[in-house]
């Protein structure tokens, strides 16, 4: 029988554990699919753990927004999809395991020259900087902050701001701003007097800035540099940002995304494997792990590693 990672109460990684699933059928509008690769987000952890809000478990809760493999079943209503093609799955509930059934939205096709662990990698990182950026109109002209350059998220947005012209100074740690800088930002060293290396970084002037850490120190030098507070967004901060007069898409934030900014997030998946297969985007995977070591892989993703976790069922 398939199996998959489940928890019936919030707590410490160790609620998770491993069962046997009976194999879904699809329904109208659905699709069977053969995982092959789950990516881990911070926010699996944080769901887990009850630190973000979800409601009440009722029932053994699956795990897992994102992943790849190949479709075994097509439910009625569906075009475009058949037996045996290579999938990316997203926006969704239960990655982590063997098997899922679910809606054919949540499903894209993947090229042949992608593969199912870079696949797996995409969902929420590029889904929350693709939109993000496209709610902030980054474009030629514009200076962007990242603040966590390095990170999932971090990369992803310094690379879409590039492709779509506008200069990227990206804050990161010294071991890690190689990296960055390859994906064509400027980088600055985080920590004590932040905004004056910025400023010496961008004597143009910073126009957008992204929160991708949630420091005081972030929010205060987009604060000190950004003079349009619409042109500031937190990814972690959200709770703060209406007093703060500035944005916020979700980690925390009160206000759910609009349908474009939904709608945002999904046109990311397809646009990223284009540019995947065209060589045009990068995706740093970090550890790969057994699919049973899923407590070890979000204990991980909270304390914080380089590149992409990628569990393998």
């Amino acid at each position: 029988m398939p199996r998959a990672v489940v928890y019936t109460e919030f707590g410490a990684p160790e609620v998770l554990r491993m069962v046997e699933i009976p194999s879904g059928r699809p329904g109208a509008g659905q699709l069977r699919i053969r995982i092959e690769a789950a990516g881990v987000n911070p926010v699996d952890a944080k769901l887990r753990s009850g630190r973000r809000a979800s409601p009440p478990i009722d029932a053994p809760r699956r795990a897992g927004a994102d992943g790849a493999g190949v479709v075994l079943e097509v439910g009625d209503d569906v075009d475009g999809f058949r037996p045996g093609l290579p999938v990316t799955v997203f926006d969704t509930l239960g990655t982590y395991a063997d098997e899922v059934v679910v809606p054919a939205a949540s499903v894209v096709p993947r090229p042949p020259a992608v593969s199912a662990v870079q696949a797996a990698a995409l969902g929420v990182p590029v889904g929350t900087a693709y939109q993000s950026l496209r709610s902030l109109r980054v474009g030629p002209g514009d200076t962007l902050l990242v603040h966590g350059g390095s990170g999932a998220v971090g990369r992803a947005a310094v690379q879409y701001a590039v492709l779509w012209g506008a200069r990227v100074i990206a804050t990161s740690s010294d071991r890690r701003a190689p990296g960055v800088r390859e994906l064509g930002a400027t980088t600055v060293p985080y920590g004590e007097g932040l905004t004056e290396r910025v400023r010496d970084a961008a004597p143009e002037g910073i126009t957008v800035a992204l929160d991708c850490v949630g420091t005081d120190e972030a929010v205060q030098t987009s604060l000190d540099l950004v003079a349009d507070r619409s042109r500031i967004v937190t990814l972690v901060r959200g709770a703060e940002a209406d007093e703060l007069g500035i944005r916020a898409f979700r980690g925390g934030s009160p206000h759910p995304l609009t349908e474009r900014e939904a709608a945002w997030r999904r046109e990311a998946i397809p646009v990223t494997l284009g540019l995947l297969a065209a060589g045009a985007f990068s995706v740093e995977l970090g550890p790969a792990l057994p699919l049973s070591d899923a407590a070890d892989a979000q204990r991980l993703v909270a304390r914080g590693t380089d590149g992409k976790i990628i569990l393998l069922p």
